[in-house]
């Protein structure tokens, strides 16, 4: 397959908002998106802001503090969108000779990542500009096929859109479940028969993860902000996994299988084996408010014991486990699909560059 050097295909685009008109500000995340900047923006002339059309780039061109990743996306939103002037503008010259999808599809590969990493420079801050994105060079077949690259992606992208959904609706429905026996129209003060007010270590036994380097298996590996990979040994089955350090310490995940738990999670094990049940009161608790530390917030095992709960009687619980049981058992399912899906998507990267 011939290589083409970008620089012969796209052209850098430099639109001020001068009239203000655009109001709908953005920002490029490292996971390669355009997302609603958060920015305080109070007393800043936007008049100098860059307008960004749907179906343009943009990228951040300072790669130092990005953790190996280049910021760098396509809007696909339905109207103009205003970006920071720190971020370079760019679209592709001929759709009828390099598809944008096709192009950004190539800008998700890891290897892109690298390259961007290896030839960044400067002193203070390592950028890797306008000219050196120029020279990269990729894969450019006809346009017939890069739109059927494109489609194969974009099949799988929607399935897993679908799955994040279905996703979302079964944790709603835990969580309404939840509410209506647990929470809703339950006085304290007034307990039905057989409940009572305790702690979480009432209901849980909590131990901290332990380190480990992840070799490929099929049993998952938890960090503190989800999976990490995948390995062939486990120390946990049927938890609660508990986000232990850093900025989104308290961060929970259930996981009914054998798995893996590093140093920088703690494992949460039920003691009537009521996994879900203890999962949806954790849910209902901001453990992220409870951490400990400034520089790097932490949690604890003495903080997660005495967090207050309500404990109903055991057979409510195991009610409500039950009941719960084909829903989270639909949750796995879709998740595990989207983490073949997302194989899949990998595979069809790495395939771009053969």
């Amino acid at each position: 397959m011939d290589y083409k050097r970008l620089g012969d295909y796209i052209r850098e685009v430099n639109v001020r908002n001068k009239d203000l008109k655009v109001t709908n500000l953005e920002g490029v995340s490292i996971s390669k998106q355009f997302i609603p900047s958060i920015a305080n923006t109070i007393g800043t002339d936007m008049s100098t802001y860059k307008v960004v059309n749907p179906g343009q780039f943009a990228y951040g061109p300072v790669t130092s503090r990005n953790g190996d990743k280049v910021s760098i996306a396509l809007y696909k939103g339905d109207r103009d969108a205003i970006i920071s002037q720190a971020y370079t503008v760019f679209e592709v010259v001929d759709s009828e000779k390099m598809s944008s999808e096709y192009l950004m599809m190539w800008f998700q590969r890891p290897e892109f990542d690298r390259y961007a990493r290896f030839h960044s420079h400067g002193s203070a801050r390592e950028i890797f500009d306008w000219d050196e994105l120029c020279d990269v060079y990729l894969p450019l077949p006809d346009i017939a096929r890069q739109r059927e690259i494109v489609e194969e992606y974009e099949t799988l992208s929607r399935r897993i859109r679908l799955n994040e959904q279905m996703i979302e609706k079964l944790e709603a429905t835990a969580q309404a479940l939840y509410r209506k026996m647990f929470v809703d129209g339950i006085d304290k003060e007034n307990l039905p028969e057989g409940w009572r007010m305790g702690t979480l270590g009432n209901l849980a036994e909590i131990k901290n993860g332990k380190a480990i380097v992840p070799s490929g298996g099929d049993i998952p590996v938890y960090g503190g902000n989800g999976i990490i990979g995948y390995t062939s040994r486990s120390n946990a089955e049927d938890v609660v996994v508990i986000g232990r350090v850093g900025i989104n310490c308290g961060s929970l995940y259930l996981h009914q299988s054998k798995c893996y738990v590093n140093d920088n999670a703690m494992i949460a094990i039920p003691k009537n084996g009521n996994t879900i049940f203890l999962y949806r009161t954790m849910k209902e608790m901001d453990l992220n408010c409870q951490s400990e530390g400034s520089g790097q917030p932490l949690l604890t095992q003495s903080i997660i014991y005495k967090q207050e709960c309500l404990i109903p009687k055991l057979e409510q619980r195991i009610k409500f486990e039950e009941q719960m049981e084909i829903v989270y058992k639909q949750k796995s399912l879709k998740e595990k699909e989207n983490s073949k899906l997302t194989e899949l998507q990998s595979l069809l990267l790495a395939k771009m560059g053969q």
